[in-house]
């Protein structure tokens, strides 16, 4: 409840994040169980040679609003499973979830000293925090011009960087997709937390031969949300986080409309109170429109016909963002077209977005570096030291 009042997202929502978080920090204490180093065969006969996996050292991590439990738990539990100390500065817009998730790490027991949380100005903190020579490593998750200054104040100060920034998630439906299977699953994932996500569905690039049978079905879709408050019940669309998003959203839709989108459904502010913002299908989105070049970061999904699965993946590519994508058919073949040639760090085919914790969880190109999932999110938190003993 307490994240729901502070953040918006409906309850069911919150829940789902708050259990998905607890099954985050299960899977990292067993992880860390399985980081191991190795014996290698010396090529001296009167040698030892080891690999040993140690502790980078203390964690300054940064997080974002949006999700105010599972990024701090994606990171909190990496750094204490590979035995480093963590100082977080989490987001002021929602600051109660995440003191009570760090107060439930020092009632568990954690030593004093080894969880932190700040708050105050971001550039400040950060602007003390990377450079000082206590921290030896950075996370972040948000925005990529924010994550590219952070990451160029960490290299300037040689600390190891993990960085989770935007994405523009592309959606390809491919003409012998299950038309029914995408609505359900890319519709669900498009207003989850009413859009502000950064693996959100944004792009939604459908074969022409099924493109309007695809807007309807999805607008059918839309229109079955429920907007509210999100402890009401049957709520399933919340509000925005602020007043400046409403601004955003109504400006990407007029530009949509002044470069030739229709819109399908929605592009309106919903109500006189509270940031409520309607569900939004733009349909036959021209490129130039900003819908496709830049994350909305909102309700808002816009829709381009292709003829060529070829096309589709180019258009997929065309943007420097890279950290999640969707796609649906029926076909084994485009299905590996898709996963050898979609440029994601991220891609689900024929279902939602499902980033479960044993899975790597990040992106490339301007969606930033490092994973926050899987075993790999366990070495950047490790230093590697190679030793080799002779006896005498």
């Amino acid at each position: 409840r307490l994240l729901t009042q502070e953040q918006g997202k409906p309850l069911v929502e919150a829940k789902g994040e708050a259990l998905a978080g607890a099954e985050i920090i299960d899977w990292f204490a067993a992880e860390g169980m399985r980081v191991y180093g190795r014996i290698g065969p010396s090529r001296n006969p009167k040698a030892q040679q080891l690999v040993l996996k140690e502790p980078v050292g203390p964690v300054a991590a940064f997080t974002p609003w949006n999700f105010p439990i599972n990024q701090i738990v994606r990171k909190l539990s990496a750094a204490l499973a590979t035995g480093c100390s963590f100082l977080c500065k989490a987001p002021e817009e929602t600051p109660a979830s995440p003191a009570s998730l760090l107060q439930c790490f020092v009632d568990a027991g954690v030593p004093p000293g080894v969880v932190g949380l700040v708050f105050g100005d971001p550039a400040e903190i950060s602007g003390y925090l990377i450079p000082h020579p206590i921290i030896r490593k950075v996370t972040f998750t948000g925005s990529t011009p924010v994550g590219k200054q952070l990451a160029a104040l960490a290299g300037a100060h040689m600390k190891r960087a993990t960085m989770e920034l935007g994405g523009h998630a592309p959606v390809i439906i491919a003409e012998d997709a299950d038309v029914a299977l995408a609505v359900k699953a890319a519709g669900a994932a498009k207003f989850r937390n009413a859009g502000q996500v950064c693996i959100s569905p944004t792009r939604f690039l459908v074969h022409n031969a099924i493109k309007e049978e695809f807007t309807r079905a999805f607008v059918q879709h839309a229109e079955g949300l429920k907007i509210g408050d999100g402890l009401q019940e049957g709520t399933t669309l919340g509000p925005l986080a602020n007043a400046r998003r409403l601004t955003a959203m109504a400006k990407v839709v007029e530009d949509a409309q002044a470069k030739g989108a229709t819109v399908a459904l929605g592009g309106k502010r919903v109500g006189e109170t509270g940031n409520f913002f309607s569900p939004t299908i733009l349909s036959d989105v021209p490129l130039e429109a900003s819908v496709f070049n830049d994350e909305p970061f909102g309700p808002v999904a816009a829709i381009r016909g292709f003829d060529s699965l070829e096309d589709a993946i180019a258009e997929a590519n065309r943007l420097p963002y890279g950290l999640a994508g969707y796609a649906f058919t029926r076909s084994i073949k485009n299905a590996q077209l898709l996963m050898n040639r979609v440029e994601v760090g991220m891609l689900w085919i024929n279902q939602p977005a499902t980033p479960s914790a044993e899975l790597p969880f990040g992106g490339i190109k301007d969606s930033g570096y490092g994973s926050e999932g899987g075993p790999e999110a366990l070495e950047s938190y490790l230093n590697t030291k190679a030793v080799s003993i002779v006896g005498v």
